[in-house]
């Protein structure tokens, strides 16, 4: 028997962890007081069989119950049932887009402004962060991603199947984004701008893609790129580290980047890599 305890910051996507979990044949339960979890791991116990599996879900809008988690999760322990937890949080960038998208009021923003509830449940869930056996960062995750990769993680795949790559292209003049991991500068390559029949036109139409591929700078840029992603990957698959972060730019993210990541997420795709490509500046 597993206990998974989902928890993390409101509007980082526990609705959708659960979803993915139920489809993995996880019995689940969603806010669940932290003081009836001793009483529930002790039935489910007695019910299932060895090989059975749980989620629960508790997070902040338990209210003051919520702050009975950290007693609950000792007994069950006592108790010889093991459990992980999996913590979900998003930067507040992403977190605001998805409130105002949704129109929900935030449980910890209820007088106040939605940003303050925000940094509020973040610093009161610090303690439980620190504890978490897994820690996902959504912000760059549709649903279907989220669920992509819950469903790795927990579905028995191979290790080196899980990680989330995500290409984000910039312009430099606009600042790198903050988020990167591995950042590639593309300035270097000849730049299309200067072609005034392709100034206009990006690197996600065929006549600018076509002539930043043409070069043979470019081509060796790719192959040495994806040769260096394939080896890294399992690397930081082997620290536990859920995603990656790819930045390329180059001088306003409008042609050479937006070029270079889109072929670089066809060749990744091929490899069967779950990859997200975003042009961060390209009507910019």
């Amino acid at each position: 028997m597993k206990f998974i305890i989902i928890t993390g910051l409101s509007g980082a996507g526990k609705s959708q962890a659960v979803k993915a979990m139920e489809d993995l044949g996880y019995y689940c339960v969603d806010n669940m007081p932290p003081a009836l979890i001793p009483k529930f791991a002790e039935i489910y116990h007695k019910a299932s069989a060895p090989s059975d599996v749980a989620a629960l879900v508790c997070d902040i809008r338990g209210g003051n119950l919520f702050g009975e988690l950290s007693g609950a999760l000792s007994q069950i322990a006592e108790l010889g049932y093991p459990y992980e937890i999996l913590f979900l949080e998003a930067s507040e960038e992403t977190l605001i887009k998805r409130y105002k998208e949704t129109r929900r009021l935030h449980p910890l923003a209820e007088s106040g402004r939605l940003i303050e509830g925000i940094r509020k449940e973040r610093e009161l869930l610090a303690g439980l962060r620190a504890q978490a056996d897994k820690i996902v960062d959504t912000s760059l995750m549709t649903a279907a991603h989220l669920k992509g990769y819950l469903m790795s993680l927990y579905g028995g795949q191979e290790p080196g199947e899980n990680m989330m790559i995500h290409l984000v292209t910039f312009g430099f003049k606009n600042g790198i984004p903050l988020d990167a991991d591995m950042v590639f500068d593309a300035r270097f390559l000849p730049n299309p701008f200067y072609i005034p029949e392709l100034r206009n036109h990006t690197g996600l139409e065929t006549c600018v893609r076509d002539y930043v591929m043409e070069q043979p700078e470019s081509l060796t840029f790719l192959d040495k790129l994806t040769d260096l992603v394939e080896y890294l990957l399992p690397q930081y698959e082997k620290e536990g580290k859920p995603q990656l972060v790819i930045a390329i730019g180059c001088t306003g993210g409008h042609h050479r980047s937006v070029s270079i990541a889109e072929e670089l997420a066809k060749r990744l795709s091929k490899q069967k890599h779950s990859v997200t490509v975003t042009h961060r500046d390209i009507t910019k």
